[in-house]
């Protein structure tokens, strides 16, 4: 897959106090984005933790609240109770002290995922700093705007000829899982846990069919919940040999709080700004719930572990409309925009290929042939 451009940590053990020193910014305004953060024993100033991240496209104050955010989740992570928050973004300083209103609806979700993790410390204070002492923070945001504008400006790599590849490729059969209820009445389907319906039973045995067309299956991975084991297991019984499923945490669907199990236009409805910031950036997530950008970091993390596991083999991978999306749009090195303008259907199969040079083909996406006669 292409290298991953999220979020870099570094820790060390934690105080009880913590300083949290965060910026961001953009190219353009809106431009490309990043952010960066430190967070720094409360007593010695020694730097425990680093994050930074390129956003995409985005504005300079949504880079400056995604920045408080990740410094805000390391600071938890390290298990810190008492925060003190240091930025040269009056905005976001006075915004969360709540001496200003937040007027911006864009930016109305992000202070809130911010006022959320607050609220996990017995104490955050909030002070303005001037640029110079916030130079840390700046440069990992300098660093993440590079690379949001490398990868906005880079060119998709192109093979040198026309000759084939001699090496196999690690074989990615990307299975959504067969219909629930709540995929009929096409609801939002988090980390509930809901079985197939029978209709998804019957469409992951046509899948399973499918798929053991492909040939030896080195292991079929699957995400935790029941509605994809079941797929997982019915797709291993198909397969000659009978491959072993493997349970793969960081396969799980988006974690959607708030809005699980409503539709598109009631989550619309609900907090129209919130779900419009939703749809305009992945370092956005839903009230409650889990960003894309954080989604993708750990499906980049499975796929990566996955085709350690099994080089030049094929593996089955029986997951969520968002994690099997994430991965075909890193593979077609296409745009956030993707994310919400692809459909999968349940059952649905993509393949993509793995060359260990580094090459990618995607052969299908979403295929449903086999579920014709359904």
């Amino acid at each position: 897959m292409p290298p991953d451009h999220g979020a870099d940590v570094r820790e060390r053990p934690v105080s009880v106090k913590v300083i949290v020193e965060a910026d961001g910014g953009s190219r353009g305004n809106p431009g490309p984005a990043g952010y960066g953060a430190v967070v720094r024993d409360g007593g010695t100033g020694a730097v425990l933790a680093e994050r930074a991240a390129a956003l995409g496209v985005a504005t300079n104050n949504a880079a400056e609240y995604a920045g408080l955010v990740a410094g805000l989740e390391a600071a938890a992570e390290l298990g810190a109770t008492e925060v003190d928050v240091r930025m040269d973004s009056k905005l976001v300083i006075e915004q969360m002290a709540g001496r200003w209103q937040i007027k911006h609806p864009g930016l109305r979700p992000l202070a809130a995922q911010a006022a959320e993790l607050v609220r996990r410390f017995s104490s955050v204070r909030y002070q303005w700093v001037p640029r110079e002492r916030n130079q840390a923070a700046d440069a990992l945001a300098n660093q993440a705007m590079d690379a949001a504008a490398q990868a906005e400006a880079a060119p998709v790599a192109a093979q040198q000829s026309w000759e084939p590849r001699t090496d196999p490729p690690t074989r990615l059969i990307l299975v959504r899982h067969g219909q629930t209820a709540l995929t009929a009445e096409r609801r939002y389907s988090g980390r509930g846990d809901v079985p197939l319906a029978p209709e998804g039973v019957a469409q992951a045995r046509a899948a399973a069919a499918r798929v053991a067309q492909f040939g030896p299956l080195a292991a079929v991975a699957t995400s935790p919940l029941q509605r994809c084991t079941r797929t997982a297991a019915l797709i291993a019984e198909a397969a000659d040999p009978h491959p072993r499923v493997e349970v793969v945490n960081d396969l799980i669907e988006c974690d959607f709080g708030q809005w699980e199990a409503l539709t598109f236009a009631e989550a619309r409805d609900r907090d129209p700004a919130a779900f419009q910031a939703w749809l305009g950036s992945t370092a956005v997530a839903p009230p409650g719930g889990e960003s894309f950008q954080r989604v993708a970091k750990r499906v980049r993390r499975a796929i990566a572990e996955l085709r350690t596991r099994h080089t030049g083999q094929t593996i089955p991978v029986v997951s969520h409309v968002s994690p099997i999306t994430l991965v075909l749009r890193d593979a077609l090195a296409a745009g956030d925009a993707f994310l919400h303008r692809l459909f999968l259907d349940a059952a649905g199969v993509s393949v993509v290929d793995l060359y260990p040079d580094g090459g990618v083909a995607v052969k299908t996406v979403n295929e449903t042939a086999h579920l014709s006669g359904l």
